[in-house]
């Protein structure tokens, strides 16, 4: 259905004094595009099922008249404010930064606009910030992990649409899309096992989150499978951040336990794990490899880069708003489990005795 006839999408042309053209309208792009006005819009919208080519082609023919959609004309046509609020938990954390940028590029292709709200990992916070967001009359929210319970999600469902990354669950109204964190942990210890590292230390995340839960799992599966050393000295608690990793990494070198690799449970400890091995004259990898985890961008950069478990934050970001475009228009796409990969750097080594 389009959102907005001629009329609504923008002022009839009307002649400008001093030679000052006309604004471009709805109907202008269509007679030179070739197509229906509905079809423009619905490509506006983000909900054309046309070909690339002719969208290409639309969009060219958008540029070249300079036209300009009224937004106001737009919501009042569709019913709709063209925004979505986006509840995420550290709206400076690298990792949850990536995700606002996916959604804010996928957005911006159908004219919509991000409301960014930080919950801190509080409960009661997160709660308040999606009241906020309802009452500012948004479309849709997108929930980047957090801590609120699965009901609460889906009563908020039965009022808006809802999309929520980092856990699996499934209601009317409702997207789900969570990572394999067990199978990425699982692949993080293959591969040390496969480099011949059989005392493989641990920085875990906060407990009170399922991805830290799941993926400190994986690695005690893993290790059990192989045959490696099951020890709990080898494992350590953090909290994601930098300096948890240099703390938790002092930790592990004061208790004197013997390893000759370690996996972070994300990059950022990794970093901070990094900088005490190199305070304290340990080189990565020649004294000990060094693994992480979601593949941050910085990660390619480090010294020396970052072995880590790929997870596409600023993919996760751009499936969140594609599926919020989905669910606006009534479709209710199933829950995806987005698989780990293994990108493999010059942090790691062969073990030598």
């Amino acid at each position: 259905m389009s959102i907005a006839s001629e009329s609504d999408m923008t002022h009839s042309p009307s002649p400008r004094p001093n030679g000052v053209k006309s604004r471009a309208t709805l109907t202008m792009v269509a007679q030179q595009a070739g197509v229906s006005p509905s079809t423009v819009s619905r490509i506006l919208n983000g909900t054309a099922q046309v070909s690339e080519e002719k969208q290409a082609l639309v969009k060219s023919v958008i540029e070249a008249l300079g036209f300009r959609p009224d937004p106001a004309a737009r919501s009042l046509a569709g019913g709709r404010t063209m925004s979505i609020g986006v509840l995420t938990q550290f709206i400076d954390s690298p990792y949850y930064g990536e995700a606002l940028r996916g959604i804010e590029d996928e957005l911006h292709k159908a004219n919509y606009v991000p409301l960014f709200v930080s919950g801190h990992w509080n409960e009661s916070e997160e709660k308040n910030r999606l009241f906020m967001l309802q009452e500012r009359k948004v479309d849709g929210i997108i929930v980047l992990t957090g801590k609120l319970a699965d009901e609460t999600l889906v009563e908020m469902a039965a009022k808006i649409p809802v999309v929520v990354t980092g856990r699996r669950l499934s209601a009317p109204n409702l997207f789900s899309i969570d990572f394999d964190n067990s199978e990425g942990a699982c692949l993080a210890v293959r591969h040390l096992h496969a480099l011949g590292h059989h005392r493989v230390a641990f920085i875990s995340g906060p407990l009170d989150h399922p991805d830290a839960t799941q993926r400190l799992q994986g690695y005690r599966d893993e290790v059990q499978r192989k045959n490696m050393a099951v020890d709990d000295t080898l494992v350590v608690y953090s909290d994601y951040q930098e300096s948890g990793g240099f703390r938790a990494m002092n930790d592990l070198l004061s208790t004197r336990v013997q390893f000759t690799a370690v996996i972070a449970a994300n990059d950022q400890m990794a970093y901070g794990a990094r900088l005490a091995l190199h305070r304290a004259g340990l080189r990565v990898p020649e004294d000990v490899s060094l693994l992480g985890f979601d593949d941050l961008p910085h990660s390619a950069f480090t010294l020396p880069p970052l072995t880590s478990v790929r997870q596409s934050v600023y993919e996760i970001g751009t499936s969140a708003a594609k599926a919020m475009f989905d669910l606006l228009n009534k479709i209710n796409p199933p829950s995806r489990l987005v698989e780990a990969e293994l990108v493999v750097r010059e942090s790691t080594r062969i073990f030598r005795r």
